[in-house]
């Protein structure tokens, strides 16, 4: 379970690379963001199985919108000076934007302006996904400082019969029951969310790619947010029902001030008993309720879909000010926050590979000195580093599992896992799944 403490940079650097790429629900944003990927993760010889569904596809109660093609969007005034230009942010132009070619005063153009009058340094993220417009966004300061005049709005873009993509990595264990962890590629220029979740996703399928031995079978996601786990979900929900333990939607994994879980509809899944287990390790997170969900933990727990998948983030979108605005950048995300939600991860991958309900093959209280495992000498203060070992026997009755045990005697999971090993080994312990 040991980590290299050179992910962190190298995941900050994989993030820096698919950061300008203009991404969208659909589109070659999606598809070259994919393809960054699929380089990185080439050298463990892993490939990434891409999907394209096409526009129109019935899935569920949605459907597969029209592909967004968009290749330029600015507003200049008579001097030909241009006021913003997608080319230096592409979150100037509204996500969706239709074509629109068109000479307006400075009040017709503060129609199509969107801004965050809140945070007025800041240019908003803002979409129009299903209903046809076009628009723009800036600050607010810039907004206030233009002058009256003429204003040329200008996007070269169409929506097309084309297809939206998604791609999915399934790594074999020795059991086809799985353990599913997806992110999404849909949004543009936002470090936190969301370059973070695909580049902390892809070092998570290297970890699991050289893992020794695998109990479970891994899928791996990445999709547009919403509509791409709907469509992923279309196709795959009765294989999934029949055979996922447990899962986990990465989002906003980048920034160093929290970590978080949003719970599934009734946080009774191990999914919400096993990470809340790791996470409480960490001294301090966050617990929110379903109510407060905002990423694809949504799809995978609607009523008729009910599987045990829960959210997980450093600090949860829509709880930070720099969310879906211009200040989510590469400054605000950091190797070591990208670290520590791996190494989050990789520890729930460790516990819930070993996770099982614990027995004792003896009868009454073992005998741990003659096996080596007790002090031959009894002091006050010797029996401190075994006190683990000998509350996880007291439980070890074959109805708590590691996470119960894990709560109840208040040791991380993660130290658990050898002192079962080595009770395992002397056989005085069986698991039984």
């Amino acid at each position: 379970m040991v980590s290299n403490c050179n992910l962190g940079q190298e995941m900050y650097e994989l993030a820096n690379r698919i950061f300008p790429i203009c991404r969208s629900i659909t589109g070659n944003g999606v598809r070259e963001t994919l393809q960054i990927l699929s380089e990185f993760l080439k050298k463990d010889g892993i490939v990434l199985d891409i999907h394209e569904i096409p526009s129109g596809t019935q899935v569920f109660d949605w459907t597969v919108p029209k592909e967004w093609v968009i290749r330029e969007a600015y507003i200049e005034d008579k001097e030909k000076k241009r006021i913003i230009d997608m080319k230096e942010n592409n979150l100037h132009v509204m996500g969706y934007s239709t074509p629109v070619d068109k000479w307006v005063s400075l009040e017709e153009l503060k129609e199509h302006i969107y801004t965050q009058p809140d945070q007025p340094s800041v240019i908003p993220y803002v979409t129009s996904y299903y209903r046809e417009r076009y628009g723009f966004c800036m600050s607010e300061e810039q907004l206030s400082s233009l002058p009256n005049g003429e204003y040329h709005m200008y996007i070269d873009s169409e929506l097309i019969d084309g297809s939206l993509t998604y791609a999915e990595v399934i790594i074999p264990g020795n059991s086809d029951e799985e353990l599913l962890m997806t992110s999404y590629t849909c949004h543009p220029s936002m470090a936190n969310n969301e370059c973070s979740g695909p580049v902390v996703l892809a070092e998570l399928m290297r970890y699991v790619n050289n893992m020794e031995r695998r109990r479970y079978t891994y899928r791996f996601v990445l999709n547009p947010e919403t509509i791409g786990s709907i469509t992923y979900l279309s196709n795959n929900i009765d294989y999934l029902r029949k055979h996922l333990v447990a899962g986990i939607v990465l989002s906003c994994v980048g920034d160093d001030r929290d970590y978080s879980i949003i719970e599934s509809r009734y946080a009774d899944t191990i999914a919400d008993k096993s990470l809340k287990s790791i996470l409480k390790q960490k001294g301090h997170y966050t617990t929110h309720s379903f109510l407060k969900r905002g990423s694809d933990e949504r799809q995978y727990n609607a009523p008729g879909i009910e599987l045990p998948v829960v959210g997980f983030s450093r600090t949860k979108c829509g709880e930070y000010p720099e969310y879906h605005t211009s200040a989510d950048n590469m400054g605000l995300i950091s190797p070591s926050g990208l670290q520590g939600a791996y190494e989050t991860i990789v520890r729930w991958i460790y516990c819930m590979e070993n996770n099982k309900k614990y027995v004792m093959t003896v009868l009454g209280e073992p005998q741990l000195g003659k096996r080596g495992l007790y002090p031959t000498i009894s002091q006050k203060g010797s029996y401190d580093e075994i006190s683990a070992m000998v509350d996880l026997i007291a439980y070890s009755d074959g109805k708590n599992d590691l996470f119960d045990i894990s709560n109840i005697i208040g040791v991380a999971p993660y130290d658990l896992v050898p002192i079962v090993q080595k009770l395992e080994s002397n056989e005085l312990i069986r698991g039984e799944i």
